[in-house]
């Protein structure tokens, strides 16, 4: 089964490149099998990782940036893939 889970934040005021570069430098303690980092108006960032693993996994995830970076805690969400059809 794939999971994929999702990390969202949104930058304080002005911060949004260094919000992105933060997110992009975390290291997780395991390579997913695909990562992808997307922006958005307002300084949101999303950061996607999939995994060969089950729903409920213990997998790692990106953690909280420093207060000051964000105007509020990050949004978390876990979906598992489904067959088409």
């Amino acid at each position: 089964m794939t999971v994929a889970l999702m990390w969202e934040a949104r930058a304080a005021d002005g911060r949004g490149a260094e919000l992105l570069a933060w997110a992009r430098e975390q290291r997780l303690a395991e390579e997913p099998l695909r990562r992808e980092t997307f922006r958005a108006p307002q300084d949101r960032v999303l950061v996607i990782t999939w995994w060969d693993a089950s729903y409920d996994a213990e997998l790692p995830e990106l953690p909280e940036p420093a207060p000051g970076l964000v105007t509020r805690a990050v949004h978390r969400w876990r979906f598992e893939s489904v067959a088409d059809g």
